[in-house]
C-alpha cells in the first residue's frame, strides 16, 4: 500500500504537518493548531471571564477540590461530599427536587455552527447531510428531528441490514442458526453497525449508540458474549440510546451478556464473583472517587447474586437458552448496603427486587449524574470540558429523571459548545466512516453479499485498534486525542485513505466517479480551484492555511490550468492527500 505514497506525496504530506500535529496528536490542543481559521480565542472574552468567575465562586462556596477532574458535589448546594445521605427505607433514591425544565435555548443560525454541530453529531459530513438541514430549516429544525429518531424514514437501510440476520437476533435464535459457540452472530452485529454509521438517516442516533456501547461495553467479538451481544445492543442500547439511563441500566443488569462479560452469571451469593458490582460502580455508574470501599462492593455483588442465564447445564431447554434467569437458590440473604443505600434482602425469592432497587438508586446518585454529564461533554465538547459546563449538565441529569434527551439540548445550547471548534479530534473508526461517507459509496441494492466492502472496512479498523464494539477492557475506547497518536497508526490511516479514494472494495457497493462526485461534474478552470473546490467538499467550514493549501497544489506540480491526469489516475491520490491532513482529524 505504501508504494502508492510516492515521493510527491509524501513531500506534500511533510509540508502540511510540518508546523501543526498530524492526525492522532498527543493532545487535543494538536487538533487545533491545526484548524486556525475555527479555534477558540486564547484571550477570554468579557462574557466568558466573568462565566469563569461565577464558576470560581462556586466551587470555593462549596468548598470542592480544585483539581481537573474532582468528585462533584452531589448537588448545586454546598456538601462536604458527593454521597447522598442515608435513606432509612429498603430502596432509597436520591431524588432531587425536579425544576421545570425551560424551552432549550435556539442553537445559532450561522453556516460555522451549523458545521460545527454536523462534526460533533454525525460519522461525517456530506452534500448530501448539508442540503437535508437546509431543507429541514437550519441546525435547530435538523436537531429536533434528530432526536426524535423513530420519525426518520431510514427504509434504505433495511435491505443493507437484512445481509447480517444474527445482527439482532434473541440468543434462542442464535442458538437455533446453527452458531453454538462460534461468532458468525457478533460479526453480523459489528458489520451492521458499520453500515448503520455509513448509510443511516439517524445520524445522531447512531453516535449516541456508539457512546452507549462504550459506556456500558461488552467486547464484541469474544468468546463470552456469543449468544447474547446482538440482544444487548438491540434491547439495552439501541432501545434506550435517547431514553432515560435509569431505563438502560435496568436492561443492562440484566443482559446475558453484561452477565457474562463481568462474570456474574456464575456469581452465587455463598461466594460472590465481585468482578460486576466492581464495575458496575466504577465504570457504569458513581465513579471510583465516589466514596465506596471493598466492604459496598461485597454488598452490591450479593444484591446482584442470582442474577444469571438459562443454558444446558441449569436447567434450560432450546427455547430459553441463553436469556436471563433470576436463579434464587444462589442469591445471598442477609442485609445489604453501599453508598447511603440498603435493604434488609430477607428472602432469596426477593432478590430480584433488592438488585432492581440498587439499581435504580444508582442510576440516580448525583456522582452519576456527574459521570454521565463529563463523559458527553468529553465526546461532544473537548477531552477537558470545563467542570461548571459538567455540573450543569448533571443538574439537567437529576433534574429529569436520568433523561438523556434534555441534556443533549442543553449541551449543544450551551455556550462552551459553540466555542469548542478544533478541540476535539475523530478516532480512527470515525476518520474512515467520515471518508467512505465523503467519497459518496453507496450500498448495491442488488447485493446480499455480507463479506464485501463493509467487510473490508471492518478489517482495517480491526487493524487501527477501533473496530466497532472492539476494545478488549471493560472501559470502553477512549475519547482523547493522546490515546490515538503514534506513527504506524498515522501512516495506516493514510493507506486506508489511498485505499478508500482508490475504491478497492467493490463487493455490495456503488462507488460513483470521484471527480464527477467531489467536482459536481465540472472541471475546475486550474490547479489551484481544483484543489480549493475539494477543500470546501471535504472541509467544509475550514480556512485551510496559505501553506497548506499551497503544499496540495504542489503536489500537482504547479498551479496553472488543469493537464492530464489532475482529475483522472491522480486525483483519488489526491484526495487522500486532503484527507491525510490534520483538517480531517477534526471532529
Amino acid at each position: 500500500m505504501t508504494s502508492m505514497l510516492d515521493r510527491r506525496n509524501v513531500l506534500t504530506l511533510a509540508a502540511l504537518v510540518g508546523a501543526a500535529t498530524v492526525a492522532g496528536s498527543t493532545d487535543a490542543e494538536a487538533a487545533q493548531a491545526a484548524t486556525p481559521v475555527t479555534l477558540k480565542p486564547k484571550k477570554l472574552t468579557p462574557k466568558q471571564r466573568r462565566a469563569r468567575r461565577r464558576r470560581i465562586a462556586r466551587r470555593k462556596a462549596a468548598e470542592e477540590a480544585k483539581k481537573p477532574t474532582p468528585t462533584p458535589s452531589p448537588t448545586p448546594t454546598p456538601a462536604p461530599t458527593p454521597t447522598p445521605t442515608p435513606s432509612p427505607t429498603p430502596s432509597p433514591t436520591p431524588t432531587p427536587t425536579p425544576t421545570p425544565t425551560p424551552t432549550p435555548t435556539p442553537l445559532p443560525a450561522t453556516d460555522a455552527f451549523t458545521v460545527h454541530l454536523l462534526r460533533r453529531t454525525t460519522f461525517g459530513i456530506t452534500p448530501g447531510l448539508l442540503a437535508d438541514v437546509s431543507n429541514d430549516g437550519g441546525a435547530q429544525a435538523w436537531l429536533d428531528q434528530q432526536l426524535n429518531p423513530i420519525a426518520i424514514a431510514d427504509l434504505a437501510l433495511t435491505p443493507v441490514l437484512a445481509r447480517w440476520p444474527l445482527a439482532d437476533a434473541d440468543p434462542p435464535a442464535v442458538v437455533a442458526a446453527g452458531d453454538f459457540g462460534h461468532w458468525e452472530a457478533m460479526e453480523d452485529l459489528v458489520r451492521a453497525t458499520l453500515a448503520r454509521q455509513l448509510w443511516s438517516k439517524r445520524q445522531l442516533f447512531e453516535v449516541m449508540v456508539e457512546f452507549w456501547s462504550n459506556h456500558l461495553n461488552i467486547t464484541c467479538p469474544s468468546s463470552e458474549v456469543w449468544s447474547g451481544k446482538s440482544w444487548d445492543d438491540k434491547n439495552v442500547i439501541r432501545a434506550n440510546a435517547l431514553g432515560r439511563f435509569e431505563d438502560m441500566l435496568q436492561a443492562s443488569v440484566s443482559s446475558p451478556a453484561m452477565l457474562m462479560y463481568l462474570n456474574n452469571a456464575q456469581s452465587r451469593g455463598s461466594d460472590p464473583n465481585e468482578n460486576y458490582a466492581r464495575e458496575l460502580l466504577e465504570l457504569h455508574t458513581v465513579g471510583v472517587n465516589a466514596g465506596y470501599d471493598h466492604d459496598e462492593i461485597v454488598d452490591v455483588a450479593r444484591a446482584l447474586s442470582g442474577l444469571t442465564l438459562w443454558d444446558p447445564w441449569n436447567g434450560g431447554t432450546v427455547a430459553n437458552y441463553g436469556t436471563f434467569r433470576f436463579n434464587a437458590n444462589w442469591h445471598y440473604v442477609g442485609a445489604v448496603s453501599a453508598l447511603g443505600w440498603s435493604h434488609p434482602n430477607t428472602t432469596k425469592a426477593g432478590g430480584l427486587t433488592v438488585a432492581r432497587s440498587l439499581i435504580t438508586y444508582l442510576a440516580k446518585h448525583a456522582s452519576t449524574a456527574h459521570q454521565i454529564a463529563r463523559k458527553l461533554a468529553v465526546r461532544f465538547v473537548s477531552d477537558s470540558p470545563p467542570q461548571g459546563l459538567v455540573d450543569r449538565l448533571a443538574q439537567v441529569y437529576l433534574d429529569n429523571d436520568t433523561a438523556t434527551i434534555p441534556v443533549l439540548r442543553a449541551l449543544f445550547a450551551s455556550e462552551e459548545f459553540a466555542a469548542s471548534t478544533g478541540q476535539k479530534t475523530r478516532r480512527p473508526g470515525e476518520d474512515l466512516v467520515a471518508a467512505w461517507r465523503a467519497v459518496g459509496v453507496e450500498p448495491n441494492p442488488a447485493s446480499a453479499d455480507p463479506d464485501g466492502a463493509v467487510a473490508g472496512l471492518r478489517w482495517m479498523l480491526y487493524e487501527l485498534g477501533n473496530a466497532p464494539l472492539g476494545w478488549a477492557p471493560p472501559n470502553g475506547y477512549p475519547d482523547v486525542a493522546s490515546a490515538w497518536g503514534g506513527a504506524g497508526r498515522t501512516l495506516y490511516r493514510w493507506n486506508a485513505h489511498i485505499a478508500t479514494t482508490g475504491q478497492w472494495w467493490d463487493e455490495g457497493v456503488i462507488w460513483p466517479d470521484l471527480a464527477d462526485h467531489l467536482l459536481d461534474g465540472a472541471t475546475p478552470a486550474s490547479r489551484g480551484a481544483l484543489i480549493d473546490k475539494l477543500i470546501a467538499t471535504l472541509l467544509p467550514g475550514q480556512q485551510v492555511a496559505t501553506a497548506h493549501r499551497n503544499a496540495m497544489v504542489a503536489f500537482l506540480g504547479a498551479d496553472g490550468r488543469i493537464r492530464d491526469g489532475d482529475t483522472t489516475w491522480l486525483f483519488p491520490v489526491l484526495v487522500a492527500v486532503v484527507l491525510d491532513s490534520p483538517y480531517w482529524s477534526v471532529r
